[in-house]
């Protein structure tokens, strides 16, 4: 039986702008981490989070609070005229 093995990877982020890396050093030295074990942490809690909220709400939900922060919109819907056509072919 061959045991488990933890595999750990190398991902290397390439066209990092220079705001966005002073930044994540300032963060990593205020958390007293490296800025490697930072962008770790940053990744996994952002995915986790993201996999957690997923499986809870349906798409409808996940886009509404995404957008939420927006604003909302009110929308006018015109009065009903007429009565809702019945279905051709109902059996």
């Amino acid at each position: 039986m061959l045991a488990e093995e933890n595999i750990l990877a190398t991902l290397t982020i390439r066209n990092l702008d220079d705001d966005l890396k002073s930044r994540l050093r300032i963060r990593a030295a205020r958390h007293d981490h490296s800025m490697e074990e930072e962008a770790r942490l940053i990744l996994r809690d952002v995915l986790s989070v993201s996999e957690n909220a997923e499986e809870q709400y349906g798409i409808g939900t996940r886009i509404r609070k995404r957008l939420e922060d927006l604003g909302g919109v009110e929308l006018e819907l015109p009065e009903r005229s007429e009565r809702p056509r019945v279905p051709e072919n109902l059996e």
